[in-house]
């Protein structure tokens, strides 16, 4: 039997028009309203259902095949437990044990991999301008074997972080932000400020940063962008969450301080990244293997970011938000001055005040994964939830 609030979110879920069918999870900005709040409804089922201790298990047999083509843990292992979750067996691709070595191309291995496929999770975010390319690649692979019959239904893809976007994390913020201020209505004038900080490393994504301003812009939140100068983001994600900010009724803007965008903020996200510049110039170097310039870069960029330092998420700065309570979220793991580093991103007193808040935070990607196994592999999600109630009696 289904509690009182897991009967209003399926009845709720219910009520939304989505076509995520077969489809794929790549960025944010390619989903409708209502297919977003149908994430964050299905993850919070599934939550529920998991907590009360009844099966997940939607599925009777599949894969759900994982390449990840840099280091992860948290989302490495969320999609893992997404496919547990929901009845599939995980396998990784690791490109270096394949065939891909010995020349088999994208849209060969996409097919070999995909007989008894349900989802294909993708990580690729070290090249700018390639990781999203690529998973288009696969995509259109998978869509003409299904086409001409080598497949018997085409598997969905679900972007476990690009060079443009992290859809996987931003949706699991947005549950986060919904669980701290109730409702997506909630969430309309809420100032959320998205700003750079310090890190002694160089070479972090935009992918974080892009998708907080791009989804967050959507429900009426009031996003401010803080950067050093010359740290700016991809110009067209940008225009994205200015785009998105009009239509929702919320605001997007950029200020050249981490203080101003503290400044009465609701919400804080001090993340380092990379400059765009830097990104454009790391991914000709990596392409060409040129590794004495990319020595030189690196050098040439923890320089600068050594301009920065100041650039800290620290218990004064967090004086100048709203109350001085403001919410601190990250994607994990953060740079934590005097823990994991020298100086970093945050102060040790302010990130081991919201330590627990942060792992809540990690804890919505499992769920967040799996609403969008589930939505793009069913006709009828809502039918099979409700399965699970009766099947738990």
């Amino acid at each position: 039997m289904f509690s009182d609030t897991l009967r209003h979110n399926v009845q709720s879920l219910r009520g939304l028009k989505t076509r995520m069918l077969d489809t794929d999870f790549l960025l944010t900005w390619e989903k409708s309203h209502d297919e977003l709040a149908a994430t964050v409804l299905a993850a919070e089922i599934l939550k529920e259902l998991h907590r009360e201790r009844i099966s997940t298990r939607v599925f009777d047999g599949g894969l759900a095949i994982s390449i990840f083509r840099d280091k992860s843990t948290r989302t490495r292992f969320s999609f893992a437990m997404a496919a547990s979750m929901l009845g599939l067996s995980l396998a990784e691709l690791d490109e270096e044990k394949s065939q891909i070595a010995h020349g088999e191309t994208v849209r060969e291995t996409a097919n070999m991999i995909s007989f008894f496929t349900e989802i294909i999770g993708i990580r690729d975010d070290m090249f700018l301008g390639e990781g999203n390319k690529y998973m288009k690649e696969v995509a259109s692979a998978v869509t003409e074997g299904a086409e001409k019959g080598v497949l018997h239904r085409r598997p969905s893809l679900v972007n476990l972080q690009c060079d443009i976007d992290h859809p996987t994390q931003a949706m699991a913020d947005l549950v986060h932000l919904m669980d701290r201020f109730g409702s997506f209505d909630g969430l309309r004038g809420k100032k959320l400020a998205m700003t750079w900080a310090y890190s002694p490393s160089y070479g972090k994504p935009l992918s974080v940063p892009q998708g907080i301003i791009g989804l967050m812009t959507r429900f009426g939140m009031k996003v401010t962008l803080a950067h050093p100068e010359g740290y700016g983001l991809i110009p067209e994600v940008a225009e994205i969450a200015a785009k998105n900010a009009a239509q929702s009724g919320g605001s997007f803007k950029k200020v050249a301080t981490m203080e101003e965008a503290f400044k009465g903020a609701d919400v804080v996200y001090p993340k380092s990244w990379a400059p765009y510049g830097v990104m454009q110039r790391r991914t000709k170097l990596l392409k060409e293997g040129n590794k004495p310039g990319l020595v030189e870069l690196e050098k040439e960029c923890l320089a600068n970011n050594a301009k920065y330092r100041s650039w800290e998420c620290n218990e004064e700065k967090m004086k100048l938000t709203k109350k001085g309570e403001a919410l601190y979220m990250h994607c994990l793991p953060a740079d934590i001055s005097g823990v994991s580093c020298a100086q970093g991103e945050v102060s040790k007193g302010v990130f081991e005040k919201y330590r627990i808040e942060t792992y809540r935070e990690a804890g919505n990607k499992p769920f967040v994964i799996a609403a969008m196994m589930l939505l793009s592999r069913f006709v009828d999600p809502v039918t099979a939830i409700e399965r699970l109630g009766k099947s738990s009696k």
